[in-house]
């Protein structure tokens, strides 16, 4: 049973909204609803499995109702219709004591402009949580200094927000949603106002955490090199509707649609695909030409075989074997298919970026 499982879920904003669900189901688009009635659609019939203890990123660009959806997981936006199940309990019926508990013991929220608040200390703000469940914070200091310490900030637990950088600030903003010891992790494009190399820092240090931890993470992005490297499962939003759902790597060598098509085309493929998503799983060909790791990538595999296209090489995950890997499939990975001129094969940009 998945952690989270959102089920037929539409959000309209308008004066009448529920009036708006039968167009949706007659297809409708969001442009011409917006035209002939004045209601903007914000989701449209969304359906999520959020597995427990993995990174599942829901991107798109802007509009596309990805912030909207994150909010109705706490129910902050309410639904024109639909369910949210958190471990088979649906949420829409909480009453408002059922949803502060929600709120405050089994969620905590990361935000894009950190949300700190500016007249408390690093410390201070890391104990916002358990402060405001009503617990003893002296209990819970040692607690918040070891993900202060865990973050990178030890010595800073006496400073103020304006005394650090953006990307000490959202280190806090990780710290105070850790110290909470909520089991589930909403991040709204948590790492978006940071530099570039901060932002690079962010992801390693998430990831890092995410290896210890096995939180349940919903961590919002418009930016599909981040989703490629974050998550676990992978949710592209268009319109308030889901493109296409599912391994990250599974929706880069399979696009489902002219729209999927075009965003991934620039993406680096030799450098995010990796060999467990292009093996020959099973027992390799005797007198490979060696071993490489099932998370290596195709750039790293294919200077590893000097760009010999006959080479053939065993798999392995964790010390196992688990297949074979053939320079020619490498190479073939990275040519992709435009679906919207059907088959025709094109060289990908894989040195894009």
């Amino acid at each position: 049973m998945a952690k989270i499982a959102v089920r037929n879920l539409f959000k309209i904003f308008g004066d009448d909204p529920k009036s708006i669900l039968p167009m949706l189901h007659d297809g409708i688009d969001k442009a011409d609803i917006q035209q002939k009635t004045g209601h903007v659609i914000g989701l449209n019939n969304i359906n999520i499995d959020i597995e427990a203890g993995l990174i599942t990123v829901i991107m798109g660009l802007s509009g596309s109702g990805k912030s909207t959806l994150i909010r109705h997981l706490n129910r902050l936006i309410e639904p024109t219709a639909g369910e949210i199940m958190l471990d088979g309990d649906n949420i829409m019926a909480y009453d408002a004591q059922q949803l502060r508990a929600l709120r405050q013991t089994k969620m905590s929220m990361v935000f894009q402009k950190f949300a700190l608040l500016p007249h408390r200390t690093v410390l201070e703000n890391a104990l916002l949580a358990p402060q405001v469940r009503g617990e003893a914070v002296s209990n819970a200091e040692d607690e918040a200094r070891r993900w202060i310490k865990r973050v990178g900030l030890e010595g800073n637990e006496s400073a103020y927000p304006h005394q650090l950088s953006g990307g000490m600030q959202q280190r806090v903003g990780l710290a105070r949603a850790l110290t909470s010891n909520a089991e589930i992790m909403l991040m709204d494009e948590a790492f978006s106002a940071l530099d570039p190399l901060i932002r690079t820092s962010m992801q390693d240090l998430l990831l890092e955490l995410q290896q210890d931890l096995h939180k349940t993470i919903v961590f919002i992005t418009h930016d599909l090199d981040e989703a490629l490297k974050l998550a676990d499962h992978l949710v592209i939003l268009k319109d308030g509707f889901i493109v296409q759902q599912g391994e990250p790597q599974h929706i880069l060598l399979n696009p489902s649609d002219p729209y999927i098509e075009e965003f991934v085309s620039d993406i680096n493929r030799a450098r995010v695909l990796r060999v467990r998503s292009v093996m020959t799983s099973g027992k390799p060909p005797a007198n490979t030409d060696g071993a490489v790791d099932a998370g290596t990538s195709l750039e790293a595999l294919i200077a590893h075989a000097e760009g010999d296209v006959d080479r053939i090489y065993t798999v392995t995950d964790a010390g196992k074997t688990v297949g074979s890997i053939s320079m020619k499939a490498a190479f073939k990975a990275l040519v992709r298919y435009d679906l919207a001129s059907g088959s025709e094969p094109t060289v990908a940009r894989s040195s894009a970026k």
